[in-house]
């Protein structure tokens, strides 16, 4: 059901020849273009709706968008340009929202059925504070089933083939095939760093809390955070500017504001160090991964040492999964009282999983988060940055899995701030697809890890250009 009317006279350009090739400006000089006028919030409406009108069909990365609705926003902007009062930071700048959020002019059914036409009263304070920033809201992408394994109809716009990860689908998706410059998604495993591998964009994870998941489907309250993805890490930091605030309602201590698009637009003070980590779990990426890090690990010379992990780490997947588990059965009790029926094979598994971890199984696997994040601090001591797989590979070839989240466990689970970026690539069947490598930095040292993760995106591509 399409959101009601708003009766607002037409500006002119309202009508016209849409451009969408104003959606593959870097978000940041769209932002740019915006704020001085030189684009109209009309424009992007009619480019939103063109290029979605194009590619959503064989990609299907919206759970819902309504052309109208957009062009009714645009409008508002508009007109809110032309009383010359002070614009948003994110002014007219379309972004796709990850249907766990809610909002209150677009349904959230956060990947199920029985959350159908559910219509928030409130908005998510995340959505609050991008209204705040006056961004364009283009709708909802589509999310896994309660963002877990179950696959979303989303596919991967480089292969439609190919599954595009999960549980942040439609967000990555929608930025990879142009459709929105910037997206929000939300990770407890791997949800925004793989899916951002797979199909070829950045992700970023910022540290656990952040971003503030009040109003958002709450799966496991110690690691659910929320993330962003753009096609570049300054256009991720942007938004991840917009959502950082503290909750004065949560119970986690406040962020000073992380100033990331400053970060990641400014040059460190020497050239930054990496460590190229193996962990217990290498042998899980595929031949392609392994030697695309060896070769960034070895054209960054002395910029970058190898450093392996305790063979303990080799638990974290594991202990990562049991808080997961757990939380789980306790968040989402009342989807499966009212609709145990409905729910998917991999969800009820997990459910029941969950109701069988013992209180002093949860509370030991939770201590070793801080003896992970210890381990980490002796490498981080070294460098500015650790460098992973953000996946064991391409994305996997069929529609039937989101892939596997295991290189994403360390940062999910000690609450570390990460980057995939595409750096790398692998030949397939149908033309070459991308690889991302993560980019993991210290909890709460945000802007830092912005700042290494922008240089080496630069860095690669000056060696790509040369």
């Amino acid at each position: 059901m399409a959101p009601k009317a708003i009766p607002l006279p037409e500006a002119p350009g309202a009508k016209g020849q849409p451009r969408p090739e104003l959606l593959d400006l870097p978000a940041v000089e769209l932002r740019d273009r915006l704020a001085t006028g030189a684009i109209r919030a009309v424009e992007i409406a009619r480019a939103l709706g063109a290029r979605i009108a194009a590619r959503e069909p064989e990609i299907g990365a919206w759970a819902y968008f309504d052309a109208d609705h957009a062009m009714r926003q645009a409008l508002m902007l508009d007109r809110l340009r032309g009383t010359g009062r002070p614009l948003g930071l994110l002014h007219a700048v379309p972004v796709g929202i990850k249907d766990i959020f809610d909002t209150v002019d677009m349904p959230t059914a956060n990947g199920t059925s029985l959350d159908a036409d559910r219509r928030p009263d409130r908005d998510a304070l995340a959505v609050s504070f991008l209204r705040g920033a006056g961004a364009l809201m283009a709708g909802k992408t589509e999310t896994t089933e309660l963002a877990f394994l179950h696959p979303a109809r989303t596919r991967n716009p480089l292969d439609n083939s190919r599954t595009p990860g999960g549980s942040s689908a439609g967000s990555a998706a929608a930025v990879a095939a142009g459709m929105v410059p910037l997206a929000v998604g939300t990770q407890t495993g791997g949800s925004v760093l793989r899916p951002a591998s797979y199909v070829g964009v950045v992700g970023f994870k910022p540290s656990f809390g952040l971003i503030p998941m009040r109003g958002a489907l709450i799966q496991s309250p110690s690691l659910d955070t929320v993330g962003t993805f753009a096609r570049d890490v300054a256009g991720a930091a942007l938004l991840a500017d917009i959502l950082a605030g503290h909750d004065p309602a949560g119970d986690r201590p406040p962020f000073a504001a992380p100033r990331l698009l400053d970060a990641a637009q400014s040059a460190p003070p020497v050239p930054p160090t990496f460590a190229l980590v193996r962990p217990p779990w290498w042998d899980k990426a595929s031949p392609d991964m392994r030697a695309g890090m060896e070769e960034l690990a070895a054209a960054l010379g002395t910029q970058c040492f190898e450093a392996d992990l305790p063979e303990s780490f080799a638990g974290a997947p594991t202990y990562r999964e049991v808080v997961n588990l757990a939380e789980m059965a306790k968040c989402l009790y009342t989807y499966d009282s009212r609709g145990r029926e409905i729910l998917s094979s991999e969800m009820l598994l997990a459910l029941d999983r969950g109701r069988q971890v013992t209180a002093r199984d949860y509370l030991a696997a939770q201590d070793w988060a801080g003896i992970y994040r210890a381990g980490l601090e002796t490498i981080l001591s070294r460098c500015d940055a650790i460098l992973m797989p953000a996946a064991p590979g391409v994305a996997p070839d069929g529609l039937g899995s989101t892939g596997d989240s295991v290189f994403n466990a360390l940062a999910s689970f000690t609450g570390s701030p990460a980057i995939s970026l595409p750096l790398l690539q692998a030949d397939g069947p149908s033309g070459s697809l991308p690889m991302g490598v993560q980019v993991m930095g210290r909890p709460r040292d945000d802007a830092r890890l912005v700042r290494t993760a922008a240089w080496l995106e630069h860095w690669a591509g000056r060696g790509a250009a040369g």
